[in-house]
């Protein structure tokens, strides 16, 4: 498993520790995190989640009236420090 799936997972534990059902994915270059928010989630709670999404490279709610609230968090997998990183032409 990559760092980035790593931290996600340890974020995704943490979100279900709190009672949120949550999943998983592997994308390009980002490792994501979604949660499905419960409207009686107590302030406490929140507070609980707030702290797991900040270790997150990213994080945000998404609120519609059709599907509720999904809260999301987002980390980055590393970038190789060493080879053509930048593509042709870049210079460091």
């Amino acid at each position: 498993m990559s760092a980035s799936g790593v931290s996600a997972a340890a974020i995704a534990a943490r979100l279900s520790a709190v009672g949120l059902p949550t999943r998983v994915e592997e994308h390009t270059r980002f490792t994501t995190v979604e949660a499905e928010v419960p409207e009686t989630l107590s302030a406490e709670s929140w507070r609980e989640v707030l702290d797991v999404v900040a270790e997150a490279d990213r994080f945000g709610l998404l609120a519609t009236s059709l599907n509720g609230r999904t809260l999301w968090a987002a980390v980055r997998k590393t970038v190789p420090t060493t080879g053509d990183v930048g593509g042709r032409g870049y210079q460091r």
